[in-house]
């Protein structure tokens, strides 16, 4: 047990300006907020434009990988592909090596999509990395890849 586990009001402070994972937390839903507003005219979110840059590769990943890289369970893999798979964007084939393993292809039209919300990302990643100076950008970024 902790020695002191009173909850008052002094400890949410406490809380509020020292939990990493309170910010980080908070920081993650503006960013995701500003990314789906601006990719909305396309008709992606920005965990869509996500999971199609991570399947964006010369190779057709394994389920597994990209779970992995998103750190995401394949379950919740599985139902953000979905509707990708619905547009045409993404297809879900059997490995012919190992028909146990599913590999992700981005099709000719998910391709299109990314290419058409690739500016879209520069334009706001520009923006938010001009509200940071360069060294914390940086920092951050290094920081967030150690966490996950």
């Amino acid at each position: 047990m902790s020695k002191n586990s009173n909850a008052t009001f002094q400890t949410t402070v406490h809380v509020y300006n020292h939990c990493l994972c309170f910010a980080a937390q908070r920081a993650a839903r503006a960013l995701a907020r500003r990314f789906d507003e601006a990719l909305s005219p396309i008709g992606l979110t920005s965990g869509q434009f996500s999971l199609l840059t991570s399947l964006n590769r010369p190779e057709a990943p394994s389920m597994g990988s990209i779970a992995a890289l998103l750190v995401m369970d394949r379950t919740t893999l599985t139902a953000n592909l979905k509707p990708l798979e619905q547009r045409g964007w993404v297809e879900i084939a059997v490995d012919p090596a190992d028909r146990r393993v599913r590999r992700l292809i981005l099709t000719a039209a998910g391709r299109r999509v990314l290419q058409s919300a690739l500016p879209i990302w520069q334009d706001v990643h520009g923006e938010i990395d001009r509200l940071m100076p360069a060294s914390d950008g940086r920092t951050l970024r290094r920081g967030l890849r150690a966490l996950a």
